[in-house]
């Protein structure tokens, strides 16, 4: 496996610079990101729920249990329509659901913290996280929209970060392929 990856380093090359490219595109137009990331999750809604069906039909014709697959793909239908007709309802959604995490989240650290008070030192450290957290979900919650801007932004910094580490990995591997014909470092004749 280790020789395929080290033959084939160009690809890592091209994987990196379309990471790059993805990355900056998120940066320069970060609506685009939103839009991309709500329709790849309104196909996979529509993906999930139909193979939920067909399990469902299956489950059916095996006299086995078949409810509980027959909700779950009328509910991924379901999603995935309303996410390909109405994809800022899904934005919308999904960065209300991120602030809620955030604040639920938020006020059990900041419980843990009060309990822990008297059993650790620092505990105040969880309790800012905690802070933190809630102030982060109520500001999801006044502006989702600039949330999932950020979270946009975030995914770009991630394939920026991601493609540069590709693309370095790529180029130090080239310098450990073995050109066709020679043999490899571990006496074995290269393929």
């Amino acid at each position: 496996m280790s020789h395929i990856i080290v033959r084939n380093w160009w690809s890592l090359v091209i994987r990196g610079i379309f990471a790059i490219l993805f990355g900056a595109l998120t940066f320069v137009w970060p609506a685009i990101t939103l839009d991309v990331l709500v329709i790849f999750f309104g196909a996979y809604a529509l993906i999930d729920g139909a193979l939920s069906l067909v399990g469902a039909v299956k489950a059916s014709s095996a006299h086995e249990r078949w409810g509980a697959l027959l909700f779950e793909g009328i509910a991924g239908l379901f999603a995935g329509v309303a996410t390909l007709f109405w994809p800022a309802i899904t934005l919308f959604a999904l960065t209300v659901m991120i602030g809620a995490w955030a604040m639920v989240t938020g006020v059990f650290e900041l419980i843990a913290a009060w309990r822990l008070r008297k059993h650790i030192a620092g505990e105040w450290m969880l309790a800012l996280t905690g802070v933190a957290s809630v102030i982060f979900g109520i500001l999801m919650w006044i502006a989702p929209l600039a949330g999932a801007l950020v979270v946009a932004l975030w995914v770009g910094a991630y394939a920026l970060v991601f493609g540069v580490l590709l693309v370095a990995l790529g180029f130090r591997l080239r310098s450990h392929a073995v050109p066709i014909g020679a043999s490899s470092a571990l006496g074995t004749p290269a393929r």
